[in-house]
């Protein structure tokens, strides 16, 4: 067991976590179309979430890792069928090659071993699967249309239900996307023909697990790997396979100076990495390298929660607060929200962690940080309320009013 005792030993480990994420590098998966293609099959999954506080989180999360990502680009993707859409902590956009190991979970529900919903309307369920394959595929606003002009099994709660059922269970798929409305299709006419269908023998899934939890976060534990899982048989599948790679000293215990035990993998501690620099990073609350909030405090000591789903009177930071990285480490966090009407970006509040760095290093990274975002959430002004530590607000709010970017219009 490799114990963590110096400031270098744990920076490296954050190293290795970030580099893992590809949040180091500027172009660690390419650009474009084809980076966030790469960066999808590296990470294993995008989560997608509807909040729509700032662009939403499934583009916020390539975007902080793909130059030239647009958002368009996913759905392009899916298109392709380079990616498709389903379950895997979350709703998350998925890649292809990985498909056949989303089968194990379709079988649990459509067995009845898991409940999607706790009704099943069978009859429902086999009339829409009925009706797309004989019209083509529905778009989820079509039921929505005539949720008001028809009874029966048009009535919208009830239709939308089984549809997300015949979805969950895997004989529908998402074939389009128009922001959140969704088309879906019957699962063969969506899926290419090379796509392997073998359902994965339970140690198959496990290894399919561990492997890619290693390889897009670095560092891990055990409880980690199956994060939000709560298939028992599963977990002993992970746990039996994470104790043979000990033996067999592909994985390394680490335990860090608070007595957390998390895993790395043999090679990897010796693996080059790339060097910090002095890029500030402005993640999504979603982003892989922050979803698990038990690890990035273990690993960052970094206490991270997400409000919107505080009561307003409990929240301490505020609604929608986005973590900001600098040089290896979680130094603050960004209140924001987007005005659309006015292209406006409204910092509400910026928080500063205590840290070792030159506050004025900080201070222009946070700068050249935001111009970027600025330009990814279409704003061509942003405003900045409140910060913390008090005695930088001078400093910002001028470095602020200094910027003058004709990409972005005036920023005030």
């Amino acid at each position: 067991m490799i114990k963590i005792k110096h400031p270098q030993e744990l920076a490296r480990l954050r190293r290795l976590a970030l580099s893992a994420q590809g949040l180091l590098q500027t172009q660690a998966f390419g650009s474009g179309l084809a980076g966030a293609c790469n960066a999808i099959n590296h990470m294993g999954y995008v989560q997608i979430d509807a909040i729509s506080v700032v662009e939403r989180a499934h583009h916020h999360i390539l975007n902080s890792r793909v130059p030239n990502f647009k958002p368009a680009m996913t759905n392009q993707l899916l298109l392709n069928k380079d990616i498709f859409e389903y379950w895997s902590h979350a709703a998350a956009f998925l890649p292809i090659k990985d498909f056949r190991f989303s089968l194990p979970y379709k079988h649990a529900i459509k067995n009845g071993q898991i409940h999607w919903h706790k009704e099943r309307d069978s009859k429902l369920m086999q009339e829409l699967l009925t009706r797309i394959r004989i019209d083509g595929p529905l778009r989820s606003r079509d039921l929505e249309s005539n949720a008001t002009k028809r009874a029966g099994w048009w009535d919208w709660k009830p239709t939308k239900k089984a549809l997300e059922q015949l979805y969950m269970e895997g004989d529908l798929m998402v074939s389009n996307r128009e922001g959140f409305q969704k088309t879906y299709d019957l699962t063969e006419r969506v899926l290419p023909s090379e796509v392997n269908l073998k359902m994965p023998s339970m140690d198959e899934l496990a290894t399919h697990i561990v492997d890619q939890q290693f390889r897009c976060l670095g560092v891990t534990s055990l409880k980690g790997l199956t994060y939000l899982r709560r298939d028992n048989e599963l977990r002993n599948a992970v746990k039996s396979l994470v104790n043979e790679r000990l033996v067999q000293n592909i994985l390394q215990q680490v335990q860090m100076s608070s007595g957390e035990i998390l895993l790395v993998e043999t090679e990897a501690i010796e693996r080059p990495l790339p060097r910090l620099n002095n890029r500030m990073l402005i993640l999504s609350p979603f982003d892989n390298s922050v979803i698990q909030r038990d690890r990035l405090n273990v690993l960052f000591q970094y206490n991270y929660q997400l409000e919107c789903y505080v009561p307003a009177a409990k929240r301490q930071y505020g609604y929608f607060c986005l973590p900001l990285l600098y040089r290896g480490e979680f130094i603050g966090r960004m209140d924001c929200k987007v005005h659309r009407k006015t292209s406006h970006l409204e910092i509400k509040s910026l928080y500063f962690e205590q840290h070792k760095f030159d506050q004025e290093l900080v201070i222009k990274a946070f700068i050249d940080a935001i111009i970027p975002f600025c330009c990814f959430q279409k704003c061509e002004s942003v405003s900045l309320t409140e910060v913390y530590p008090k005695p930088l607000n001078e400093k910002l709010q001028s470095a602020l009013k200094s910027i003058i970017n004709v990409n972005i219009g005036p920023i005030i």
